[in-house]
C-alpha cells in the first residue's frame, strides 16, 4: 500500500500546503480588509522592447530597423503605432491596452532589465526568477515576497497558472501550480477515504498539510461546479488568455490568492519578426485587457507586472529579425498604478549610447521595479526578497 506521505507528495494537488484553519475561505470583505494581489508575467524568449514600445521620436530607430520598425503613428491609418506621449508608441496590435493607458492604469518602464550581461535564455530566466543578477538561487523572488505562513494562511496564496511550478514561486512558502481548475480534485471515492486516513494521522505537520490540501480541494470543487462567465463582457482567447481567465476566476472566488505567476512563450524572433511579434503581442494584449475587464472593480487591489529576461539588438539582422540583446521594456498595470507615463531614463540609440555598441542599455534595474511593488503593494521588505541588492529610490509607479 502507498503511504500517506507518498499520496500527499504525488497527488499534484498541492505543493507544501500548510495550515488547517479555514479562515482564508472567507471573502476579504468579510474579514474587514482588502486582499492585495501581485501578478508577475514572464515573457519567455526575450521580447523586443523596441518594437513593443517604439521610440518613434528617434530617427536612429528607423535607421537601425529599415524593414521591421513599427510604422510611425498617424503615418498609415489603422496600421501605425499608437502614440502614447509624443515620443513613445505601442505596437499597433496592442490597441486593447490603450484604454488602460488612457485611464492611467498602465505604466511603462523602458530601458529596463538586468545588469547581468548573459544572453542565454536559460541563465537569464533563472536569474530573473531568482530576483538576482548573475546568480540562480534555489528559491524564487515571488515566493520570498510572501509573508510567513500562519494557521490562517490560504493554501492557494501563491499560484502559478501553468503545467509546472516555476522557480519564481519555489521556496519555503506554500505555493501551487495548476493548469486547469478541473485538475484540483481527487476521485470522489478516493478523496473521502484518504481524507479520513489523514484525519487519523499522528504526525501533526502531515495532518496539517493534508487538511490544508483538502480544504483547497473542497473550495476549488465548489468553484468548478459553478458555470463561469467572465465579467463585463470580457472574452479570452488562446492559451495565455485561458490561463488569465483561470487566475481571474480564483481571485474573484476569494480563495486567498496573494501572488500569482503566468508565463508566455514565443518572443525569440531571429527571423521574420514582423508577423511573429504581431501574433504573440495580439495574444498578450488581448489577454491582459480581458483580465482587467473581467476583474472590474477587483483591479483596485491587483497589480500586474510584465518582464522578459533581456531585450534584443537595436539593429535588425539580415533575416528580418533581431538577436539577443540587453535592455527591454516592462509594463505595470492595475488600479493602484500611477499610469499614463513612460518611466525610466531613456539612454538613446546612437552608437556610443548603445550597450556594447549593439543593444539598448539598461537604465532601470528590473529589481527596482519589483522592489517598489513588493514594498508598496504587498507591504513586504524588498531587502528580504532580493538578496544582496539594495533598491534605488522608488520610481513612483503606484499611487500613495
Amino acid at each position: 500500500m502507498r503511504s500517506r506521505r507518498w499520496f500527499l507528495r504525488t497527488s499534484g494537488l498541492a505543493v507544501g500546503v500548510l495550515g488547517t484553519s479555514q479562515v482564508w475561505l472567507k471573502p476579504a470583505s468579510a474579514q474587514g480588509q482588502s486582499r492585495k494581489v501581485l501578478v508577475a508575467i514572464l515573457q519567455r524568449g526575450a521580447a523586443d522592447g523596441l518594437n513593443v514600445v517604439a521610440p518613434f521620436f528617434e530617427k536612429r530607430y528607423y535607421q537601425l530597423r529599415p524593414s521591421i520598425a513599427v510604422q510611425m503613428p498617424g503615418q498609415q491609418q489603422n496600421f501605425g503605432a499608437i502614440d502614447l506621449d509624443g515620443k513613445f508608441a505601442l505596437h499597433q496590435v496592442l490597441q486593447p491596452l490603450k484604454p488602460l493607458w488612457d485611464a492611467r492604469q498602465l505604466a511603462i518602464v523602458h530601458a529596463a532589465g538586468s545588469p547581468d550581461t548573459s544572453r542565454s535564455h536559460f541563465d537569464a530566466q533563472a536569474f530573473m526568477e531568482s530576483g538576482t543578477a548573475g546568480i540562480a538561487t534555489a528559491d524564487g523572488w515571488l515566493n520570498r515576497a510572501l509573508p510567513g505562513g500562519t494557521q490562517n494562511t490560504s493554501p492557494l496564496r501563491g499560484v502559478a497558472v501553468g503545467t509546472t511550478l516555476p522557480l519564481a514561486l519555489r521556496g519555503e512558502r506554500s505555493t501551487v501550480a495548476v493548469d486547469d481548475l478541473a485538475k484540483f480534485q481527487v476521485g470522489s471515492g478516493a478523496s473521502s477515504i484518504v481524507e479520513r486516513l489523514y484525519a487519523r494521522a499522528s504526525d501533526a505537520q502531515l495532518k496539517g498539510q493534508a487538511g490544508g490540501m483538502f480544504d483547497a480541494v473542497r473550495r476549488i470543487e465548489s468553484i468548478r461546479q459553478q458555470p463561469y462567465t467572465p465579467g463585463n463582457g470580457a472574452t479570452y482567447q488562446g492559451t495565455f488568455g485561458t490561463r488569465l481567465m483561470q487566475l481571474a476566476r480564483l481571485i474573484k472566488s476569494d480563495v486567498g490568492v496573494e501572488v500569482a505567476f503566468v508565463d508566455l512563450d514565443g518572443w525569440d524572433h531571429h527571423s521574420n519578426e514582423v508577423g511573429q511579434l504581431g501574433n504573440v503581442l495580439n495574444e498578450f494584449g488581448r489577454g491582459l485587457s480581458s483580465f482587467a475587464r473581467d476583474l472590474g472593480d477587483r483591479m483596485a487591489d491587483v497589480v500586474v507586472v510584465t518582464m522578459s529576461e533581456f531585450g534584443r539588438t537595436a539593429a535588425e539582422n539580415g533575416s528580418g529579425g533581431t538577436d539577443h540583446g540587453h535592455g527591454g521594456v516592462m509594463m505595470v498595470l492595475g488600479g493602484p498604478v500611477k499610469g499614463g507615463s513612460v518611466y525610466g531614463r531613456w539612454p538613446g540609440l546612437e552608437p556610443e549610447q548603445l550597450f556594447e555598441g549593439r543593444d539598448l542599455a539598461v537604465t532601470t534595474d528590473y529589481r527596482d521595479v519589483l522592489a517598489e511593488l513588493v514594498r508598496a503593494h504587498l507591504g513586504q521588505n524588498p531587502d528580504q526578497v532580493f538578496p544582496g541588492y539594495t533598491a534605488g529610490p522608488p520610481l513612483g509607479l503606484l499611487r500613495a
